[in-house]
């Protein structure tokens, strides 16, 4: 399959940049089906983020531990059926 470099333009930035023959052959080869929508600055930048960039902060819920009886927070409501401990404490058990 005969590949030709394509001028795209960047969904983030907006500026063209080149999808390479080359980029498009390993693309085939990996089975993707889409061509990018970032260039390549882009791309490293949102991946320098951890792709987090529109995600809100996880919302952490304070509890006494069941083991220690040390104030914590964890990241889930927790129930009143179940015990919930500090890192130290699950980590030990």
């Amino acid at each position: 399959m005969g590949h030709v470099d394509k001028t795209l333009s960047c969904r983030d930035c907006k500026q063209d940049f080149i999808f390479t023959s080359g980029e498009q052959a390993f693309y085939a080869e990996k089975g993707f089906e889409n061509n990018p929508v970032r260039c390549p600055a882009c791309r490293s930048s949102r991946k320098q983020r951890g792709n987090s960039g529109s995600r809100s902060e996880r919302r952490m819920y304070a509890v006494t531990c069941s083991g220690c009886g040390v104030e914590t927070e964890v990241p889930f409501n927790p129930t009143s059926d179940r015990p919930v401990y500090c890192r130290t404490c699950f980590q030990s058990r």
